[in-house]
């Protein structure tokens, strides 16, 4: 009977050389995200379209046979159509549509990253400060409130009034720093619900940072909500952009953009499509890319998602 209970039962001797090597993850986050990213087949196309698009603008700038710094009004081409010397045709004012065309979607993109990277980065720290630290969520919280419940159209208003219009540089500036509410909102929420976590109250008593607890412990979960808001925030701002010139309040006649060519189509599209489509095209293709980004990556980064 013994010697069958020997048989069944055996301790195992502990090696620490076989704990460790089976005890060892070989789990990386980015790669893990990566990996989730690259299976998008649609959004790493398009990230590949609009990687192409910027780098094109360049070349066509290059190659075309005018710069937008030289074009002069010349009356006798208004409304060229596109042919062999105009390849995007020209305006009303008879200026060749190419250079514009390229050059506008240069400055709306640089202006869409800028603001883009200035609310994310700003809302992220506000976000954490008033999620993490108690005594700053009334103050914050009425600081969103006074901010948010005012049109923002009334802000960019009342600066191009102060300034006599929004040059690139106050354009910039203010739309972050109207801009940052909604992404500090999300990761306020996010760090509020994750702040009092388990773990987290175990690192705080063990006298972890407050910085490396955020980092390390909430951080990853913020990736996925702040990438979305990001990829969001680039078209939106193209948008935003389009829609103030549209009134009249957008970047100067001196700053070329792919709003000021929609205001400048809108009298004359009916008759004369090509001044729309063109523009038009480009923010399509920059907004359709920047959601199936969003969505694609916000997804990848998210840890729940990984295996």
């Amino acid at each position: 009977m013994a010697s069958k209970q020997d048989e069944l039962f055996r301790f195992v001797e502990y090696s620490p050389e076989n704990a460790e090597r089976i005890g060892y993850s070989n789990y990386s986050y980015w790669r893990s995200v990566m990996q989730n990213f690259l299976k998008r087949k649609s959004a790493v196309f398009m990230l590949f379209v609009f990687v192409g698009l910027v780098i094109f603008s360049f070349i066509a700038l290059a190659i075309g046979k005018y710069d937008w710094a030289t074009l002069v009004t010349n009356t006798d081409l208004a409304f060229h159509k596109p042919d062999g010397e105009y390849w995007f045709g020209c305006d009303n004012l008879g200026r060749d549509y190419w250079c514009q065309v390229w050059y506008s979607m240069q400055t709306s993109v640089k202006l869409a990253a800028l603001v883009g990277g200035g609310e994310c980065l700003l809302g992220i720290v506000i976000g954490c400060l008033w999620g993490y630290v108690r005594w700053l969520d009334r103050p914050i919280t009425e600081l969103y409130n006074i901010i948010n419940n005012v049109p923002m159209i009334i802000y960019l208003t009342l600066i191009a009034l102060i300034f006599r219009g929004l040059s690139f540089p106050v354009m910039c500036i203010t739309l972050i720093a109207f801009g940052w509410l909604v992404m500090a909102r999300n990761v306020r929420n996010l760090v509020f619900m994750y702040r009092d976590r388990e773990y987290n109250l175990a690192s705080r008593c063990l006298g972890t940072p407050i910085s490396r607890v955020l980092v390390k412990n909430i951080f990853p979960y913020l990736i996925s909500v702040i990438v979305l808001r990001l990829a969001l925030s680039i078209p939106g701002t193209i948008s935003l952009e389009t829609t103030l010139s549209y009134l009249g309040l957008g970047l100067g006649i001196d700053t070329p953009s792919l709003g000021i060519l929609l205001r400048n189509a809108r009298n004359y599209f009916v008759d004369y499509p090509y001044l729309l489509v063109f523009p038009a095209v480009v923010v399509a293709l920059i907004t359709i890319t920047f959601y199936l980004l969003g969505n694609a990556f916000s997804d990848a980064s998210d840890p729940r998602n990984h295996v």
